[in-house]
């Protein structure tokens, strides 16, 4: 009797083990595949941060530090890069801006793997890139304006000389606008933008001083008038004069001429 109750109570034993064992097995097995469902979900799209621009002043104040850390990973004057963004994004507040956080207007081009949108510019429905945050637009005018090699010679020129970057801008094709370069200065000076530029350069920075073009009196100027074949550098070399001074005296913007194009030659002292 004895040993057939002790074999009973081994039985029983051996089967509460078992089942407890197989519980927690399928517990395991459970939070294994929860912990597979967890890794294969794909990660959250980052947020559409919008900001809520009141007035020029307010948009200066939000992105100012912006433009002056990418002036040092750049350089390019923060005094630029504000105005740039002040002019073609409306301050923050224009329609294109605010549906994509583009603040420069840059389109999608060749290779643009991110987000986009499209909106009538010079064409109808054309591709603009989107942004979740507008740190990014900024960071790709940057790499726009070092990654083109016709505007290189803007790096040439001295980081305070905000003036001389932004007619260089207009002469390298970043707009068709004639008054790009003079829309660009008035802001900048209207909002002493260059005193971003003063902040990141520091003792490094000089006030760099405009010289005026001359006024010329129709007694004592000379006048070319371009014919087939002429240049900016053989009008230049024929008279002994620089393209930067030919230029200068005409207020040309780039070096196209055309034919039949009168051109001051001597101006009056």
């Amino acid at each position: 009797m004895m040993y057939r109750f002790l074999y009973l109570l081994i039985t029983v034993l051996f089967l509460v083990g078992c089942g407890a064992k197989k519980r927690a097995l399928r517990k395991t097995k459970k939070a294994e595949e929860v912990v597979t469902k967890k890794e294969k979900k794909s990660p959250a799209k980052e947020e559409f941060v919008v900001f809520n621009i009141t007035s020029t002043e307010h948009y200066i104040e939000t992105f100012k530090d912006v433009a002056k850390k990418n002036m040092i990973e750049y350089g390019i004057p923060a005094s630029i890069t504000l105005a740039q963004g002040i002019l073609e994004s409306g301050s923050g507040r224009g329609t294109l801006t605010r549906k994509t956080n583009n603040h420069f207007g840059i389109k999608c081009h060749r290779g643009w793997e991110g987000d986009r949108d499209y909106y009538d510019d010079d064409e109808k429905g054309e591709c603009f890139r989107k942004y979740n945050h507008p740190m990014f637009s900024y960071r790709d005018h940057s790499l726009f304006l070092t990654s083109r090699s016709r505007y290189d010679f803007l790096f040439d020129l001295k980081k305070s000389n905000y003036k001389g970057w932004a007619r260089g801008l207009k002469k390298a094709g970043y707009a068709t606008d004639r008054k790009y370069p003079t829309k660009l200065i008035s802001i900048i000076e209207r909002y002493k933008l260059y005193q971003y530029d003063k902040e990141v350069l520091k003792d490094k920075w000089k006030p760099i001083k405009e010289i005026e073009t001359p006024v010329v009196s129709s007694q004592t100027k000379k006048i070319h008038t371009v014919i087939k074949g002429d240049t900016l550098y053989s009008i230049s070399r024929r008279y002994g004069l620089t393209v930067e001074k030919l230029m200068s005296i005409n207020n040309l913007d780039n070096i196209n001429i055309s034919i039949g194009q009168k051109l001051i030659i001597k101006p009056s002292k």
